[in-house]
Formats: structure tokens, sequence, C-alpha cells
């Protein structure tokens, strides 16, 4: 049996993965942040990487991952599921019902696309103020060479 076996496609690596979280943080440290917390997933929704930086708060890993699994939930990023919310509050409380509580429609869910548009993943980040979470993941899903979709 080859490993890893035929016929998986993984999108994401690990490795990337993992240096989109670490770089989402130094974006983070260079702007003088509050504490962050990121979670990348990929494109089924599931963990590649979670990392909180000393001194985040209790719930933020919950929140970062309810920005990421928001956005590859409906294909959309924070800024447009925020959009939606405002404009549709029916269909995005239905919608977080449907994601068991797990869908936060606000900035700083970002998808991670190829070049040729096909989403890879999510990024999730919760520490400061929603706009900057958004900078930092597209920081980090940038310095991997991959595209950040905000939603904008």
């Amino acid at each position: 049996m080859p490993n890893p076996p035929i016929g998986f496609q993984h999108g994401l690596t690990l490795d990337q993965a993992q240096r989109i979280a670490m770089e989402t943080l130094a974006e983070g440290r260079r702007l003088n942040l509050a504490p962050l917390t990121v979670v990348v997933l990929d494109q089924a929704g599931r963990y590649k990487a979670l990392l909180r930086e000393d001194g985040a708060s209790l719930l933020r890993p919950e929140i970062a991952h309810g920005k990421a699994y928001g956005a590859i939930g409906l294909g959309l990023g924070g800024q447009e599921l925020a959009k939606r919310a405002a404009a549709m509050q029916g269909f995005m409380n239905a919608y977080s019902d449907l994601a068991g509580g797990a869908a936060v429609p606000v900035p700083g869910g970002v998808l991670i696309r190829d070049s040729n548009g096909t989403i890879l993943g999510a990024v999730g980040v919760s520490g400061d103020v929603s706009a900057q979470d958004e900078v930092c993941a597209v920081a980090g899903i940038s310095s991997v060479g991959l595209v950040a979709d905000t939603g904008a």
C-alpha cells in the first residue's frame, strides 16, 4: 500500500498551514496587537494548525475556529459574511445553527485560495479587533504564496 494512500488530494499542506499560522502571529507582534490565536482549516473544515499566544483569553481558539469555519462553510470571506449577517439575520442565524454554533460571521475569517481560485482552506484569527485580526491572516496566507480572500 503506497504511503500516503493514492487517491487523496490534500490541497493545503501541513507545512503551509504551520507557516501561515506562524506568520500570522508574527504580523500581530509587528503590529503590537493583543495576544492572538490563529486556526488554519483545510478545505473540509478540519484543523491543520492552531496556535494560541501566551496571554490570549479563554475562548479565543473557539472564536478563531468559528471565523475560519464560517468562511469555509459558505465559501465566503468574513467581510462578506458580516454584510450578509446584517442584511439576512434569519439566514445567518439558521446557518450558525446548522454549523452547530461554530460559525462566526465577522472579519478575521479569510479563505485560502490557490492561483486558480480554488479554495484550499481558511484561516481564523481572534484576539484583537476583527479588522486587525484579518490583516494578520492575510499576511500569513500571503507569506506562503497563496491568495487571501477576505470577502471584500
